[in-house]
């Protein structure tokens, strides 16, 4: 099985775009805090080595690639929040953290490799939509890690503020423990409302205090 590599990149540049970033975000199946999102511009001549789909690398090599990429990449972090993934939808909030990421680039890139099927309807750059890009850009690889580090980091933050949801290893996904301590402990102001584990429990104490 081969592993990601610059075929997107090389066909965007033979088509005249000089700088190209890959974007993808991490976070939309979790239960509580922001959705997450990176941009890359990566220097196809200077990159780390063994770059990959973020979910196929374990924690400590995560850690060790995000910091050799922020070393010798362009790189843009960027977020939505709890609050706007309720109010617009968790599709919509991805993208729009897609399109702070890429605006929060030093320069504006040429051409965008986004990850998976749909391009952010507020991008007005050139973009192309790769399904599984994370796993065959390496631009799209290296914005997977830094999003999948920086989104562990806030919700192992977050965990010290409100612990017993297991949040510094379950990183707000509706992991077993985490779905009983909503049951029992109840619901914080960084759990999505609009998912329906929450809004049933939300539900189910409005129902017992009516």
């Amino acid at each position: 099985m081969t592993g990601p590599n610059f075929s997107f990149e090389r066909a965007a540049k033979a088509r005249g775009f000089a700088r190209i970033a890959g974007v993808d975000e991490v976070g939309r199946g979790p239960l509580a805090g922001p959705v997450m999102a990176c941009a890359v511009v990566l220097d196809m001549e200077r990159f780390p080595e063994g770059l990959n789909d973020s979910k196929k690398l374990t924690a400590k090599r995560r850690a060790v690639l995000a910091e050799a990429i922020e070393a010798c990449a362009e790189v843009s972090v960027a977020s939505a929040s709890v609050e706007e993934i309720d109010e617009l939808n968790i599709l919509r909030a991805s993208h729009l953290a897609m399109e702070r990421a890429i605006a929060g680039l030093k320069t504006p890139p040429d051409h965008c490799l986004i990850d998976g099927n749909l391009i952010p309807k507020g991008l007005k750059l050139s973009a192309e939509a790769i399904v599984k890009g994370d796993a065959r850009s390496l631009s799209i690889s290296a914005a997977s890690i830094v999003a999948k580090i920086r989104r562990d980091h806030l919700m192992s933050t977050l965990a010290q503020h409100y612990p017993g949801y297991g949040w510094e290893s379950n990183a707000g996904y509706p992991s077993k423990s985490h779905r009983l301590a909503l049951q029992n402990i109840g619901v914080t102001p960084h759990h999505r409302r609009s998912f329906k584990p929450v809004h049933n429990i939300l539900y189910q104490q409005k129902n017992v205090s009516d």
